[in-house]
């Protein structure tokens, strides 16, 4: 299920942004739309644990991770 406020909800400068993205970047990516609706209930906290899972201290390199996460947005045959 996908609520339309995700994709045309968006205030202030993410409501820019996202305009900007769709007109001269071929489209905002829905994730981008998602983390950008209330960045104060959800965005702001998912973008700080996704920098912290990705960049953070890990044994593994940081291509390591973005090749497993393209894998696995592939698998979810999730554009990625």
């Amino acid at each position: 299920m996908r609520i339309s406020v995700v994709d045309n909800g968006h205030r202030g400068r993410a409501r820019l942004y996202v305009w900007m993205l769709d007109k001269l970047g071929g489209g905002a990516p829905d994730v981008i739309k998602t983390l950008m609706h209330r960045p104060e209930f959800f965005g702001r906290y998912a973008s700080r644990s996704g920098q912290q899972v990705m960049r953070g201290p890990s044994p593994w390199s940081i291509g390591d991770r973005e090749l497993f996460a393209a894998y696995t947005s592939r698998l979810n045959q999730c554009p990625f």
